[in-house]
Order: C-alpha cells, then sequence, then structure tokens
C-alpha cells in the first residue's frame, strides 16, 4: 500500500484510527476460550465490528508468540483474514525488530513477503544497515521508534548529545538512508509537546502515534501539533478498545469506542 492509497483511505473513512489487536487469553470473553482458536476469532468479531471506523490494524507480535505456535498461526489467519475481506486497511506489525543487515532482512521477508503486511515496526539503534533492508521493499512500510510513550524514553531519547537530543539525531540521519521516503516514525501520544519540534523535521511523514486512551494522551493536542498537510497521522489505541467488554457483547463495545474516536477525528478533519 502506498502513503496516497493510505491518505485515500482517511479521507473516505474521516478516519485515521489504528486498532491494536494485543490478545491477552487473561482479558478475553471467558466464553471464547471454549473455541479452538480463540485469539482468531476474536480479533476477527473485532475486525468485523470495527472495519469501517479505522484504517489500520496493529498486532504486536509478542501477543502471538507468547503462545508459541499456536499464537503464531491465529496472527497468520488474522492477516490472511484482512487482506483478503479488507485489503484497502494498512496492517501494522509491531514487532520492533532490529539487528545486522542480514538478519534484518529476513525479518523483512518474514513480515512483508510471507505474512504480508504492510509495514512493520523497527528500533533504529543498531543503525542504518539494520533498517534499510525493511526500507528495499517496494510499498511496503517500515515504522522506525523515534519518540516513544514510556517513562524509560527519557533515559536516552531526549538526551542533549552534542547539543541536540537524541531522537532529533536519529530523525535527521534516518532521513539520509536509502529509501526513506519508506519511513514511517513511532511517536508517543504522551509527548504532545514534542510534536512541534517533530513536525520541523519531518514535515510530512506518517506518525505511528500510541498512548491515546488508556496511556493518557490526548487526541486533540496531537492533532494541533502533529498533523500535516496529508493528515500524517495514525492514531493507535489498544486496550481501550479491544477490552471495552469482556461479555459477549466485547465486539460491539469495541465498536462504540472505536465510533467515539472516530468522530472526534471526523471533526479535526473537517474544521
Amino acid at each position: 500500500m502506498t502513503t496516497q492509497q493510505l491518505t485515500t483511505q482517511i479521507k473516505k473513512k474521516n478516519s485515521f484510527l489504528c486498532i491494536g489487536l494485543d490478545v491477552d487469553l487473561n482479558k478475553i470473553p471467558k466464553h471464547l476460550l471454549e473455541l479452538e482458536d480463540p485469539i482468531f476469532e476474536f480479533n476477527k468479531a473485532i475486525i468485523d465490528a470495527t472495519h469501517h471506523l479505522c484504517v489500520a490494524y496493529k498486532p504486536n507480535t509478542a501477543f502471538y508468540e507468547a503462545y508459541g505456535i499456536k499464537g503464531w498461526q491465529a496472527l497468520e489467519k488474522t492477516i490472511k483474514y484482512l487482506n483478503k475481506n479488507h485489503p484497502e486497511i494498512f496492517t501494522i506489525a509491531d514487532a520492533k525488530r532490529g539487528d545486522i543487515g542480514n538478519t534484518s532482512t529476513m525479518y523483512a521477508k518474514a513480515f512483508f513477503e510471507d505474512l504480508a503486511f504492510d509495514s512493520v515496526t523497527v528500533a533504529p539503534y543498531m543503525g542504518k544497515d539494520s533498517v534499510e533492508p525493511f526500507l528495499a521493499f517496494k510499498d511496503k512500510h517500515t515504522i522506525m521508534l523515534a519518540l516513544t510513550s514510556n517513562q524509560g524514553a527519557f533515559d536516552f531519547q531526549t538526551k542533549q548529545v552534542y547539543g541536540k537530543e537524541l531522537y532529533k539525531q536519529v530523525l535527521e540521519t534516518s532521513k539520509n538512508w536509502e529509501n526513506s521516503e519508506n519511513l514511517m516514525y513511532v511517536v508517543g501520544a504522551t509527548k504532545a509537546e514534542y510534536f512541534a519540534e517533530i513536525r520541523k523535521i519531518i514535515p510530512n511523514s506518517f506518525l505511528l502515534v500510541p498512548g491515546v486512551g488508556a496511556q493518557g494522551g490526548n487526541l486533540q493536542d496531537v492533532c494541533k501539533y502533529g498533523m500535516s498537510d496529508n493528515v500524517g497521522l495514525l492514531i493507535n489505541s489498544s486496550r481501550g478498545i479491544i477490552y471495552a467488554s469482556n461479555n459477549k457483547d466485547f465486539a460491539q463495545a469495541a465498536a462504540t469506542k472505536a465510533a467515539d474516536l472516530q468522530q472526534q477525528m471526523e471533526v479535526v478533519l473537517n474544521s
């Protein structure tokens, strides 16, 4: 999927919502545990109820890897279901990979070719030769960690290095990598005050923004400082949507929460 296709979907749906599919068997409705594949059945129900309200889904791979081969198979079934039934929706493998070049190439093949995700999240700590293998894939996107929403982000990301915060140096350096037009960036919603500075460096890149909802990020502040001419935002909400209820009405409850965010986004887009 190209960024133009993604932007078209945003305008069509009046939404830049991304729903995180972080499935914890301890949190999903108990009646699903009786099924052969409760993880997939949970995801399918959430997707069926919310696909018209969002433009992206983001499974965090740790929540599938934790359940061994059955978890990985559930992830595979989920992405195949999305690609078959909703090919217009942008898919993100939230894997946060990052390793030396040949290993990164294999990670990229796993997510882009075998699983057919549109994008994958990566960590930039090892530099360009760990990220460029992901960028080499045509019409695929690499979403690089820039400024995250966790408390530990202040351990390194905002430290001054030669007079400039490290996250700014990461952003500026990445712009010079091969196929950097395929880069997107993770910027946490709880760091809303940083968005204006980030947009000075990458004015048009798409930003994946976790932290709205359960983590306390404010949608209006993110949009005020982070929105670009082509919208340029994917606002992610995971727990706040998918665990809105743990009863048999869980999918409808998720749709209600997603609709609330979508309606807020529609107001922003039309203002």
